[in-house]
């Protein structure tokens, strides 16, 4: 994800979330984490081809080559590292430091729910914490998410508590999840 992406990563932010939609600001800042030999965040986009099929293009400015959000003939979006004009369909960010990895935010756009995207994003941010030297995972996700709960108990996440109250205005409950990244190496689930 780079600055360009913000705006339309926003307008996919409040559809998805119009309660706790995350601000200009906090997307900003995450970014400023991102790039340079101190980074601590990963920020990935996956982007639809402007044309309508689904773009199979180079992974996040990265030189391509099958990496996992290649969007390929199984379609769900690829990343770009530059404006290429394809609408955002995916997001997803993660935060590293000591040890410890969080996933910040993951979101696929409806029409994407089923593809197999929100694995890939997630695929993504686990090989980017064990490239953080990250021992473990943690993540927040609503108790009324169901879905996403399945996800990431296809990757090994086990729930290890609650944060009452966590997402605000709605005052919804967030279950925490964790991953011990070294069970996760060498494992995929189907997807």
């Amino acid at each position: 994800m780079r600055w360009w992406d913000i705006e339309p990563v926003l307008a996919l932010e409040q559809e998805l979330f119009p309660e706790d939609a995350w601000s200009q600001g906090m997307f900003w800042s995450e970014l400023a984490h991102a790039r340079g030999p101190r980074a601590t965040r990963r920020y990935v986009v996956a982007e639809a081809a402007p044309s309508g099929p689904l773009d199979g293009g180079p992974s996040g400015g990265e030189p391509s080559g099958g990496g996992p959000l290649d969007g390929g003939s199984s379609g769900g979006g690829s990343l770009h590292g530059g404006p290429s004009g394809g609408r955002i369909v995916g997001y997803a960010g993660l935060a590293a430091a000591g040890g410890l990895a969080d996933v910040q935010t993951i979101a696929a756009a409806r029409d994407q729910w089923g593809t197999g995207l929100g694995a890939r994003l997630l695929t993504d941010l686990l090989q980017h914490a064990t490239a953080f030297e990250c021992e473990e995972v943690l993540l927040e996700v609503r108790v009324d998410n169901t879905r996403a709960q399945r996800l990431y108990e296809r990757f090994g996440f086990e729930p290890i508590g609650f944060r009452r109250g966590y997402y605000q205005p709605g005052n919804v409950d967030a279950l925490v999840m964790r991953l011990h990244v070294k069970t996760h190496q060498g494992t995929e689930p189907q997807i």
